[in-house]
């Protein structure tokens, strides 16, 4: 058909990929002057698994899934029109059973979840995802094709109850099982690619396609860290998660296998997924807490006022007191006050045992005056860093007017 136009609109240009199902064509969109890929079904192959593939890709539209532009019919023979990606297959870039470079494993690896996620949040399983069916664009870009076999939603299978379908390196237990696939079926296919990107090999391997379903649905794959001790733990904890023989303990599908890889998709060697965080290692050292540092003059100040207010309160409350009450004198180390009312101002003098200085404090007089005590003082009282004041109240309880006293 080389040189053909089909309906006047696509010239095929070059056979590009041929199978049992279809052949595919590098072509030219005379309409739009642009490349496409022209996928042809094969005579004799499965029409309806076909126009399933073309229904499925016309369901979605994202970065990460070759888009559907057209599809039609010629000379019988059902043809779809989709996006060229000229970047070729994942599978192409393995070949040489080598690890692929971390960094383009983890942008591979978020490629393929992020067209998961649109695949499942529309009601869309691959249920054949593998190497081959992952292509990248020309700036890189890995994008998920082939939804042959696809299920969607509630619609009815190709296949009949217990039948095996998929690729047999990569399908998930319950596949291999006969059970119904599930978006995490498609996790699972995602983990055995990641594995394969991450060690250059399969977890399991036989020449035997039945061997190889049976290995899936009945044995454990090898540890990572076993085979490379330098994986990043991010990606080799992920890996363990989607191999999960259990569905329910997979990532749920391709938005939480996202999630996990994070917006940012780092592979830090220093983190493992869903991990705490490291714990602290004591050096012995401890870090000094910040003292809060008062200037000298306000603490002084600070002091005095204190002092002021609280000879201003004893004063107020012997004012009006009798004469004869002796003054009250408390010591404690070696300082001494003594304090004495006039009737107009209290004086208070304080003298250090060694020293001569004398500092002296007056209160003003105030027109407020408390009522005449009920009661005799009570005997005076010693308090412990500071010197205290003890008068009369008229409560018959005392008030214990604390003066911090100078350094």
């Amino acid at each position: 058909m080389a040189e053909q136009v089909i309906r006047g609109r696509y010239r095929l240009e070059q056979k590009i990929g041929d199978g049992g199902m279809s052949e595919v064509w590098l072509a030219t969109d005379l309409e739009l002057d642009r490349p496409v890929a022209l996928k042809l079904l094969a005579p004799n192959a499965d029409r309806q698994r076909f126009e399933r593939e073309a229904r499925a890709a016309a369901a979605l539209s994202h970065p990460n899934i070759n888009q559907l532009f057209d599809f039609g019919e010629v000379e019988g023979r059902p043809y779809m029109v989709l996006e060229f990606l000229p970047g070729g297959t994942l599978e192409d870039q393995l070949l040489d059973d080598t690890p692929l470079p971390d960094e383009q494993t983890g942008r591979i690896a978020r490629d393929l979840a992020g067209g998961l996620a649109h695949a499942h949040a529309n009601g869309l399983i691959h249920r054949d995802l593998k190497p081959s069916n992952v292509l990248f664009d020309s700036e890189g870009r890995a994008k998920i094709a082939d939804f042959g076999i696809a299920h969607m939603g509630d619609a009815g299978t190709l296949t009949e109850a217990g039948t095996v379908l998929g690729t047999a390196a990569y399908i998930s237990p319950e596949q291999a099982a006969g059970e119904p696939a599930g978006p995490a079926s498609d996790i699972y296919s995602f983990g055995v690619i990641l594995f394969r990107m991450l060690t250059g090999r399969l977890p399991f391997e036989s020449d035997q396609p039945l061997e190889l379903v049976a290995m899936h649905r009945d044995l454990y794959p090898p540890a990572l860290e076993e085979i490379r001790p330098d994986v990043p733990p991010r990606l080799e904890s992920l890996t363990a998660a989607a191999l999960a023989k259990d569905p329910r303990d997979r990532p749920a599908d391709g938005s939480a296998l996202l999630a996990e890889l994070g917006a940012a998709g780092g592979i830090e060697a220093t983190q493992v997924l869903g991990a705490p965080p490291p714990p602290h290692r004591d050096t012995g050292r401890r870090r000094a807490t910040p003292r809060r540092r008062f200037p000298l003059p306000a603490l002084i100040a600070g002091f005095l006022a204190a002092g002021a207010a609280g000879l201003g309160v004893a004063y107020l409350a012997t004012r009006g007191a009798s004469s004869a009450a002796p003054p009250t004198t408390t010591t404690q180390g070696h300082t001494t006050r003594t304090t004495k009312s006039t009737g107009t101002q209290e004086q208070s003098q304080a003298t250090s045992a060694p020293s001569t200085t004398t500092t002296t404090s007056t209160a003003h007089t105030t027109t407020r005056q408390p009522p005449p005590p009920t009661s005799t003082p009570a005997p005076p009282t010693t308090a412990p860093p500071t010197t205290t004041t003890t008068v009369p109240v008229t409560t018959g309880t005392t008030v214990d007017t604390t003066v911090p006293t100078l350094p």
